[in-house]
């Protein structure tokens, strides 16, 4: 993978970092999303003091774990959609998934992860408004699996996620993260994946406990920033 420079003292990376730290409530976390980015740009993160990283290929993140291995262990977590075929890859790899859309998969992931001998974190992917391009469970379909959800051992059902549609205003925003809120305390679930980039202030504003910000942190992929 092609290597960029590392951050410097006056590295927007670290501006902004910053900035988003000073904004954001204790109980939210900051989860980079790096996919796209070269290795040395999240070695810029990390020495910035950031540690979870959300990748969604999982043979991108592969070779970035190989040649992140000299640091600390990093925490990853999977943001894409899962395919059937990339489970065990995928479970080896990360210790948080954030793309639990289905029952069958829940299933899969289940028994793989009994045979690997590993208890991942995962959130299930709910979809609360009509949306083409995205999958997850309805809100009754959870509410309706939720005693089911203590039977996923040795996965670990720790919250809910979801994404707003593009093209909702912001109020409409706030209310779509309020009810998937709603919905995680009625399940008993304690975390929450909710915002991205453009749309964190109002997920924060909701209770989000992790956020994946990906141009919000790095920049536009495009830009000519280092």
């Amino acid at each position: 993978m092609a290597e960029g420079p590392l951050a410097t003292a006056a590295d927007p990376l670290g501006e902004r970092l910053e900035s988003l730290r000073r904004q954001l409530p204790p109980t939210t976390h900051l989860l980079a999303v790096s996919k796209g980015q070269p290795s040395s740009r999240m070695r810029a993160a990390v020495a910035l003091g950031m540690r979870s990283f959300g990748e969604s290929r999982q043979q991108e993140a592969s070779l970035k774990q190989q040649e992140l291995a000299d640091l600390e262990p990093l925490d990853w977590h999977f943001i894409g959609r899962l395919q059937a075929n990339k489970a065990r890859a995928v479970l080896r790899q990360f210790g948080t998934l954030h793309s639990l859309d289905s029952w069958a998969l829940a299933e899969r992931l289940q028994r793989i992860a009994a045979e690997e001998g590993l208890s991942p974190t995962v959130f299930l992917q709910v979809k609360l408004r009509p949306d083409p391009g995205k999958t997850g469970f309805g809100p009754q379909e959870l509410r309706q699996l939720g005693p089911r959800l203590a039977q996923l051992e040795p996965l670990r059902p720790m919250g809910l996620m979801t994404i707003a549609p593009q093209g909702l205003a912001t109020p409409e925003r706030l209310a779509l993260f309020q009810e998937c809120a709603a919905l995680a305390t009625e399940l008993g679930l304690k975390e929450l994946s909710m915002g991205m980039s453009n749309d964190w202030p109002e997920a924060v504003a909701a209770g989000s406990t992790w956020l994946r910000l990906g141009s919000a942190l790095f920049g536009s992929r495009s830009s000519a920033e280092p």
